[in-house]
């Protein structure tokens, strides 16, 4: 009103537009160039839009990947290590753990869907989601029924495989319990490196000779780690 020119903010309407393209490139390119069409970092600033309206997220995508490694090592970070990540917000946090929720129920569906034995890498790729990057051990069994389908997956403990936590007859206890007619033990070393221990090799022929008494069969042991998974009937020691 007084004649003088108000500064405009090189921030605004024009940035603003430019952060839209980019946001439509990549909507597009996803939606039509197939599952590979996007970096892992694009995946990550396609779900971070939506807790940074106008942003660039590309950065932050960046720097989650330099911290946790890769994007597996992303969705499976624990919130508290997320909140420690500069200009991720409790939003953004929610983003990257619903991504990892669905991607471990699309994983586990596969498993519930057919016979277990029959749909090995279906199991071990959701082994791998669900379990491969965590910084503790978890130690799960597997029940199944007398056609392999999954009955229940259960978590037995969070802490280190050995008798002195993992009670043979209680897991074959819990299999009579629910019916179940067989099992596979499941647990994760976070080193990476999936090969058995001693103590791995030991409690896993306790479970067996429980389960041969019982009459529930033990058909493996499975170690997983960032660097693979083991199978201790492949390796000849059940």
């Amino acid at each position: 009103m007084d004649g003088k020119e108000i500064p405009q903010n090189d921030a605004g309407p024009a940035a603003d537009h430019g952060g839209k393209g980019q946001r439509a490139r990549l909507r597009e390119r996803l939606l039509t160039g197939g599952p590979e069409a996007l970096a892992d970092y694009e995946v990550l600033e396609f779900l971070l839009f939506g807790a940074n309206a106008r942003g660039d997220t590309k950065p932050l995508a960046k720097d989650l990947l330099a911290r946790f490694g890769s994007l597996a090592g992303v969705l499976n970070a624990q919130p508290e290590a997320l909140k420690q990540v500069k200009g991720l917000s409790d939003v953004g946090i929610g983003a990257i753990k619903i991504a990892a929720l669905a991607a471990r129920r699309m994983a586990r569906s596969a498993v519930q869907q057919q016979p277990v034995l029959g749909s090995w890498q279906a199991l071990l790729d959701y082994l791998a989601i669900d379990m491969a990057h965590l910084t503790h051990e978890r130690v799960r069994v597997l029940y199944l029924n007398s056609k392999n389908r999954l009955l229940q997956d259960h978590l037995v403990h969070d802490g280190t495989v050995d008798e002195a936590t993992i009670h043979p007859r209680e897991v074959i206890k819990r299999g009579l319990y629910i019916g179940a007619t067989a099992l596979i033990m499941v647990h994760n070393h976070p080193s990476g490196n999936p090969e058995p221990s001693r103590a791995d090799i030991q409690i896993t022929h306790r479970i067996v000779e429980a389960g041969r008494l019982l009459g529930i069969t033990v058909h493996d042991h499975v170690i997983v780690g960032k660097e693979g998974q083991t199978s201790l009937r492949a390796k000849g020691l059940i």
